[in-house]
């Protein structure tokens, strides 16, 4: 199988060198000085799964030099999907799977009209890693989970065919039938915790055991998910439950990438998480008041350290 991984960071390094390491034909689509440590000394992922080494690791920076691919893992961040999207035009068959693994809800609404409703799936990341440093990816605890599907709910051959990929490369794999309400589950989770992580700059093990911290993760997931049962997204009864008992399971030591972006000084995805929420409620008409707290305190940092 020939899989393309658009953006070589913690999410994507960490599934592409469990893939490759599998025997799959994955080449990273990477810029910088990660690139060309990927070059001259592979790739290493340091996991309490156990560490990996892939040497030599395919990289370039060029997809149109890697023509056709089965699968492309879209990795980017999210103020690139639309001009990453237009460069990976090449890698795109008639049967090609592109699966975003962005944070967020809408990566897939944006690539569809560049490169055909076709050709991208839905997909939901559930690894925490970064870059430690150029060519090396470091993960936080032990989950190496993806959920991905056809958004019209069938098991095509692809999506099936990609499935027993991952399972053989060690990745949950979860083919899902509903991944539009996947999407949503995380997002409840993501767009609250990263910015609650962001704006006080701590670990999800100091906030959750912090009693006034803590009461703010159900109201901020309540108002997700009332902003999508607004938008007609099907969403258990126990939503916010399930949501909190990830808290509960999570290494204390866990931050989300948007959190870590901030303290390097770095850009964060702030519009497309606590943004959308306020951004969507307004359209429906949902109250959003934690989330618009988040996203005012936390626009500043939008285009990383203010100046």
């Amino acid at each position: 199988m020939r899989i393309a991984v658009v953006g070589a960071g913690g999410v994507g390094g960490g599934y592409g060198a469990a893939l490759a390491h599998a025997g799959a034909d994955v080449t990273f689509i990477a810029r910088g000085a990660h690139l060309a440590a990927m070059k001259e000394h592979g790739l290493k992922v340091e996991s309490p799964r156990g560490d990996t080494h892939l040497k030599p690791a395919q990289a370039t920076d060029d997809p149109a030099t890697v023509g056709p691919v089965d699968v492309v893992l879209f990795c980017v961040k999210l103020w690139d999907v639309e001009s990453a999207g237009e460069q990976i035009k090449p890698m795109v068959g008639p049967n090609t799977a592109v699966i975003p693994m962005q944070n967020g809800i809408d990566a897939s609404e944006r690539l569809a009209p560049i490169l055909g409703t076709q050709a991208v799936m839905g997909g939901v990341a559930n690894i925490s890693a970064t870059i430690a440093a150029p060519g090396v990816i470091r993960q936080t605890g032990t989950v190496l989970r993806m959920v991905f599907g056809e958004f019209d709910g069938t098991r095509s051959p692809r999506a099936v065919a990609f499935e027993a990929m991952c399972k053989k490369a060690g990745i949950d794999g979860v083919l899902s039938p509903n991944i539009l309400g996947e999407l949503w589950m995380k997002f409840i989770l993501l767009a609250s915790n990263a910015s609650m992580m962001a704006v006080t700059r701590l670990p999800i093990g100091k906030l959750r055991d912090d009693p006034d911290i803590a009461a703010l993760f159900p109201v901020a997931y309540q108002e997700v998910v009332d902003v999508g049962r607004a938008r007609g997204v099907t969403l258990p009864d126990n939503a916010v439950e399930l949501t909190l008992n990830f808290n509960r399971n999570a290494p204390p030591h866990l931050m989300a990438s948007m959190a870590v972006d901030l303290l390097r000084g770095n850009r964060i995805e702030l519009p497309w998480l606590s943004g959308k929420v306020v951004e969507l409620g307004r359209q429906l008409g949902v109250p959003t008041p934690v989330h618009a707290l988040l996203y005012a305190t936390l626009k500043p940092y939008i285009l990383g350290a203010p100046q």
